[in-house]
């Protein structure tokens, strides 16, 4: 699924109305017929509104949704935000309809028609759509601080007033929505950390804008689907050996941290490699040994950490490396070793990306399409702080690009930065995930989708959803609360059977 700019958006609208054809005022009561119907759904038609309109289309759009309510017999009010000219055509047209229902109509000119919301009442916020560009002020500002402040719930038609589309409403006077009704497609502050508050949960209501558009528009950013995914996976042939699979190698653990040696061990082997071998220092080889016995293990010389590895590093098809692994001074030296040796691309993770953090200078060893996979902190420690979270997904592309490689910034929505510039939001997994352990099992599945042979961009891709949709199978089985790293592995063979099935 693309995700548009606003002003793609906005295209998008008048293409359909040329090619399908349809009438603008007609695309807006297909969108108002599936707001009502969500609320129709979701049990929302024995309760009162208050419905707060702009003289927009996102205006257009709340009226229309009033007159609907009203024919259900829905106690319904409308305010209308007074800016001093008529509106829009068809905000126009909406209003003279409304007028031949029994709905009652105010309009806000000043802070003196700010009523208070009788306290069932629940807040429909159409007041501004996407075509934002400044923040908010004057009578504006007030209104939606004035619905804020009523501690009555609030849906958004659209956007969440007040919220850009495309960059950061930081410090910005914004709706803060329960729900967020939007159209076709996801917008790109949907899926951003800092507006989680405003937007609430988001519902993408599809209102049939013509499929012609797509065959032309070009975006940079796109939601990870899975039907994307299935023409990613490859399933397996029937005279397929083990040696197709490739031979990994993961060097991970330390003392005290073996554990995260065998997550990424455990999803490595769940996730299809067909060898892998753990190089770990000597006091995880009784741990390891036992706790999977189907995987190869190699001691270091050290007993509390990893400082030198023997043997021909040719001889693995991929190498993943930083679970647990600590920033000692000799670990760094094995880590510079083996990106001056190794030339194929690897995986780099926790205290491998901490060790690059507080040396840039190894940052210019990595292989090329090597895939990078940093929580937020690791980021920011890696490349700097960002002013917000646009900024750092903008970060992120940029140093994809220059470094040639893919970085797996992770979150709810975890970003895909490809090095040709596009980006991609992974749409599977939950806050359950949020839990030790979580980024060591991503490693093991992103090694092992590379160890057989699968791009690294289609690697990353494929790997950031199936960590995501295991995690998902594990919180719907055990609760977000309950669910161990342990459990999203355990689940992986169901998330691959999903991906596996003919739809």
């Amino acid at each position: 699924m693309e995700i548009f700019s606003a002003e793609q958006i906005r295209a998008w609208d008048q293409f359909t109305i040329a090619n399908e054809p349809i009438a603008s005022i007609d695309l807006m009561e297909r969108a108002a017929e599936n707001c009502f119907s969500w609320l129709e759904r979701q049990g929302y038609l024995d309760r009162s509104f208050s419905i707060y309109c702009g003289k927009g289309n996102n205006g257009g759009d709340g009226l229309a949704l009033a007159r609907m309510l009203s024919e259900q017999d829905c106690p319904v009010i409308v305010h209308i935000l007074e800016f001093g000219h008529k509106g829009t055509d068809d905000f126009q047209a909406n209003l003279a309809r409304l007028h031949a229902t029994p709905v009652e109509v105010r309009f806000i000119q000043g802070q003196d028609n700010l009523l208070p919301v009788p306290e069932d009442d629940v807040l429909i916020d159409a007041l501004l759509g996407t075509g934002l560009s400044r923040h908010l002020e004057g009578v504006t500002e007030l209104v939606v601080q004035h619905m804020n402040q009523s501690g009555n719930e609030i849906i958004s038609i659209d956007i969440p007033s007040g919220l850009f589309v495309d960059k950061s409403s930081k410090n910005n006077t914004v709706i803060r929505a329960a729900h967020t009704l939007s159209f076709q497609c996801y917008k790109l502050a949907f899926l951003m950390p800092e507006n989680e508050p405003l937007v609430g949960q988001v519902h993408i209501l599809d209102i049939g804008l013509h499929e012609g558009y797509l065959k032309n528009a070009v975006s940079e950013l796109e939601m990870v689907d899975r039907g994307m995914i299935k023409a990613i996976f490859r399933p397996r042939k029937s005279f397929a050996h083990k040696g197709n699979f490739g031979h990994a190698l993961l060097i991970a653990g330390s003392y005290g941290k073996i554990g995260a040696a065998l997550l990424a061990s455990r999803s490595c082997l769940r996730s299809g490699a067909g060898l892998l071998t753990c190089h770990t220092p000597a006091c995880g080889y009784d741990i390891l040994q036992t706790a999977l016995p189907e995987a190869m293990i190699q001691t270091d010389p050290d007993e509390k950490i990893n400082t030198n590895f023997s043997g021909e590093l040719s001889a693995y098809s991929v190498i993943g490396i930083g679970p647990g692994i600590g920033v000692a001074p000799r670990t760094k030296a094995l880590l510079e070793t083996l990106l001056r040796s190794y030339k194929k691309p690897i995986v780099l993770d926790a205290d491998g990306l901490n060790m690059m953090g507080a040396n840039p200078s190894l940052f210019f060893l990595v292989p090329p399409y090597s895939i990078l996979t940093p929580h937020p902190k690791e980021f920011e420690r890696m490349f700097g702080k960002s002013e917000d979270d646009f900024a750092r997904l903008q970060l992120a592309s940029e140093m994809s690009r220059d470094h040639q490689c893919i970085i797996v910034l992770k979150g709810h929505y975890t970003f895909i930065a490809m090095p040709g510039g596009k980006g991609y939001f992974n749409s599977t997994g939950n806050p359950g995930m949020a839990k030790g352990g979580s980024g060591d099992a991503l490693t093991g599945i992103i090694t092992a989708l590379l160890s057989q042979g699968y791009s690294s961009g289609e690697a990353a891709l494929l790997g950031a959803y199936l960590h995501g949709l295991a995690g998902d199978l594990a919180a719907d089985n055990l609760s977000q609360e309950s669910m161990l790293a342990s459990d999203l592995i355990d689940h992986l063979g169901k998330a691959f059977l999903i991906l596996g099935e003919h739809e």
